[in-house]
């Protein structure tokens, strides 16, 4: 059972990875830079919308596999169209909705593959040993697209459909996961996770969520801003580059289960939260003098990062949430991180034509 999970989340994460890191940098080369900032705020977006179908479909009505697999079929298809449908910098705008189609696909899976890894794993322990093959799988399509010169061209959304596809394929061998919900009637507190919601009446979940999705506000910076910048200062393979913050989130998340009996999920989760301020210490006094350890160490600090906060954040999640509700809990942190968080983020950096932006005129000493 844990290969076929970890098959699962392998192939989920090189979906993702084969086009979100280096798209910044493949439309800039393809002279589509006006389309970034739409392209990456259509992430959010989607993660905003993407509780709802879960409340309405995954928790009711189907089983989570199947509705898994579907959604990544039809992302599928609209990742491998791009190259050909929006292939000329005056198709930007066709670019971003196709973008946005795909990641209304996506997001929901991504609360839906925790849900399956969930349901079938004897205690949370085994959790992040199925979890690392995302990262695994991240890093395979950096490395991808990175040595094969692919990071700057189109070809990024045809790797990431092919795998979309093989996916959904896969996703109808998994093990059953039915819907919790099943022959209850509809109503609008399951619709809109109010019963999710109920969870940040928990001070200790409250917090959590809070600093979630303010620490995802400058990870939209990140994700949206990091490839430009590192071939702008002279890193050839930035695809690859990137895939320095994966690999070291394989080591960590590894070692979660020992830190978390160790040292508990509050202490994990300050210690994550200091890193993502050192990292963003290290790229700001590494930029102006292109200090090249400063900003490898920066992009490797994405491990411990992501680690010692988000995964942390989903097993306790899980501990929390009554059964019947679990895949609407772990959809509220995708609304909440990916989705209120990012969207912020992507908002501040610039959002484009298509989503508007929030300009921030303003600096301190001699940053803004």
């Amino acid at each position: 059972m844990t290969t076929v999970l970890s098959v699962m989340m392998f192939l989920q994460f090189f979906t993702w990875g084969a086009w979100f890191a280096t798209l910044g940098l493949a439309l800039t080369k393809t002279g589509m830079g006006d389309a970034i900032g739409g392209g990456y705020g259509s992430a959010p977006l989607a993660a905003i919308i993407a509780p709802l179908f879960l409340g309405l479909v995954a928790d009711r009505f189907l089983p989570s596999q199947i509705v898994m697999g579907g959604l990544m079929l039809i992302g599928g298809g609209i990742l491998l169209s791009i190259p050909h449908v929006a292939g000329s910098p005056e198709q930007s705008g066709l670019l971003v909705w196709l973008i946005l189609a795909h990641m209304l696909c996506y997001m929901p899976t991504l609360g839906l593959s925790n849900t399956i890894a969930f349901s079938h794993i004897p205690n949370q322990n085994k959790f992040p040993v199925i979890r690392v093959w995302g990262t695994i799988g991240w890093i395979v399509a950096g490395l991808a697209v990175g040595t094969t010169g692919w990071d700057g061209t189109r070809t990024i959304f045809t790797l990431g459909g092919i795998s979309a596809v093989l996916l959904g394929l896969f996703c109808f061998f998994l093990p059953n996961t039915p819907p919790p919900l099943k022959g209850q009637p509809m109503n609008l507190r399951s619709l809109f996770m109010v019963d999710a919601l109920r969870l940040l009446t928990d001070w200790n979940f409250l917090v959590f969520a809070v600093c979630s999705t303010l620490i995802c506000i400058p990870l939209a910076y990140y994700y949206g801003s990091t490839s430009q910048f590192l071939g702008q200062t002279g890193f050839i393979a930035t695809g690859a580059t990137m895939t320095l913050g994966q690999m070291s989130e394989i080591i960590f998340m590894l070692l979660i289960p020992f830190y978390f009996r160790r040292l508990g999920v509050k202490v994990m989760i300050l210690v994550g939260m200091a890193c993502w301020i050192a990292r963003y210490v290290l790229f700001s006094y590494g930029a102006p003098t292109q200090a090249t350890w400063m900003l490898l160490l920066a992009v490797a600090l994405h491990g411990i990062c992501y680690d010692f906060f988000f995964v942390p954040g989903f097993m306790s999640t899980d501990q929390k949430a009554p059964k019947e509700i679990r895949g609407q809990a772990q959809g509220v942190l995708v609304f909440l991180r990916q989705g209120i968080g990012m969207l912020i983020g992507c908002r501040m950096r610039g959002g484009g034509d298509l989503f508007g932006e929030v300009q921030l005129n303003f600096n301190i000493g001699e940053y803004g």
